[in-house]
């Protein structure tokens, strides 16, 4: 009862709002065509002229300033209106009042804050729940645009059991109103509440239905940074592991160049715990499709973040540097390190050194001839120890430049350029790999 004679109140307000600032405007109205007539007669005196026009310009002022007034208030009717009839109407006249909602929520800010205190928001999560596609899509089009920047909004629609009302099987609703669902969750995961976590099945089962099923990209974007917002929280890696993401995300990045980018993106935050590094380092697609993505000249962007993820892999694990060593990483990061972007070249380069490092740590006293199995009679001279060094070093050096005019002559065939100081440099560092 006391909120029905509160909203009665409101409306009362705005009505005699209404009928003052409508008979203001027509008394200026009257005036400003007075004071306009006044003028035109009045030609003998030139300080009358002057007066007349001031009014004038002020009568035109004040007037402007009634029509803004004016059309506040007709904006207040309307949102009275659709209030009352997505209270009180049939579902036609909710479906109509979801629509005229959106409209005021996209033009009006302060109208969003203001629609949430009347109940609109409660009133339109129910509606998203109705079968009749036309009513659930205007719902969701009027929930997006009152999400739009308020975290208020956002707060009151999970509070409202918005994520219960995900369609249980995306296979029964249009590509329409899974691209909607798709919006307002991204809007929804960009606030920091505890609501909104993957903990809560109909999230997980959502998204991973749409990222693996023939929906258009557009959607699947959507889906994406949904997935981002959700694993840049550390205490989500959890449950998304659980769930099998990274393994839709190295799918994803792999197979679609157009959303690689989300994808690596995602993964870069979870390979950072330890049962995202985990679930990648016993994917059957690692680290040969990380590679692979490294090798994409188009995507420098992805370079850097598979780079990234495999430089994540690598550290103080030999297990992983020997599987990224037998799937023929090395050429591919000289390649990088060469023609790659600034941070492309700068973590190439540094799973490089790793690489160079674990071999010489192999290459311990032990390893190579030993002076104890050269046969006695023929003792190892020491010039011919020095020219054998030689010849060694000149055969590593031509492989490297022969590697090196490869890549140069790429290079060249798609337009880029590569340094001639930069090659040399490359070389002499690499000979004692």
């Amino acid at each position: 009862m006391s909120t029905s004679s509160s909203s009665s109140s409101i409306w009362s307000v705005s009505y005699r709002k209404l009928k003052f600032f409508s008979r203001i405007r027509r008394f200026l109205q009257s005036k400003a065509i007075r004071k306009g007539s006044y003028g035109s007669s009045s030609t003998s005196d030139n300080s009358n002229k002057l007066r007349t026009k001031d009014n004038n310009d002020k009568d035109e002022e004040d007037h402007q300033l009634v029509m803004e007034k004016e059309s506040e208030l007709d904006g207040s009717v309307v949102l009275q209106k659709s209030v009352n009839r997505l209270h009180f109407g049939s579902w036609e006249e909710k479906e109509m009042a979801a629509i005229a909602i959106e409209k005021l929520a996209k033009e009006d800010v302060k109208a969003r804050k203001f629609m949430a205190e009347l109940g609109v928001i409660h009133m339109l999560v129910s509606m998203v729940a109705t079968e009749v596609v036309g009513r659930h899509r205007a719902a969701i089009k009027a929930l997006i645009q009152l999400a739009n920047g308020t975290s208020t909004n956002k707060a009151l629609m999970l509070e409202a059991g918005i994520l219960s009302k995900l369609p249980k099987d995306i296979n029964v609703v249009d590509e329409q109103t899974r691209q909607e669902f798709a919006e307002l969750l991204l809007s929804l995961s960009s606030i920091s509440n505890t609501d909104f976590c993957p903990n809560k099945p109909e999230i997980l089962q959502f998204l991973i239905g749409i990222l693996e099923s023939p929906c258009s990209v557009e959607t699947k974007e959507l889906c994406l940074g949904v997935l981002y917002n959700l694993s840049a929280v550390l205490e989500n890696a959890g449950a998304l592991v659980s769930n099998g993401v990274v393994h839709t995300l190295l799918n994803l990045s792999s197979s679609f160049k157009e959303l690689s980018e989300k994808a690596l993106a995602a993964l870069g935050h979870l390979v950072v715990t330890l049962m995202g590094k985990k679930a990648m380092e016993d994917s059957s697609i690692v680290p040969q499709s990380l590679i692979e993505i490294l090798t994409w000249e188009d995507k420098p962007k992805c370079i850097e973040l598979s780079a990234y993820i495999l430089m994540i892999l690598a550290h103080q694990s030999s297990t992983q540097r020997d599987k990224m060593s037998k799937a023929g990483i090395v050429p591919v990061l000289v390649e990088v390190s060469l023609m790659g972007s600034l941070l492309a070249q700068k973590r190439a380069m540094k799973l490089l050194q790793w690489f160079k490092d674990e071999r010489q740590a192999k290459m311990g006293p032990h390893s190579g001839p030993q002076t104890g199995r050269v046969p006695l009679g023929s003792p190892l001279h020491p010039k011919e120890a020095q020219e054998g060094k030689k010849m060694m070093k000149n055969l590593v050096k031509q492989s490297l430049h022969k590697n090196m005019e490869m890549i140069t002559r790429r290079a060249n065939a798609g337009g880029g350029v590569v340094d001639s100081s930069n090659l040399k440099s490359l070389v002499s560092k690499s000979l004692t790999f």
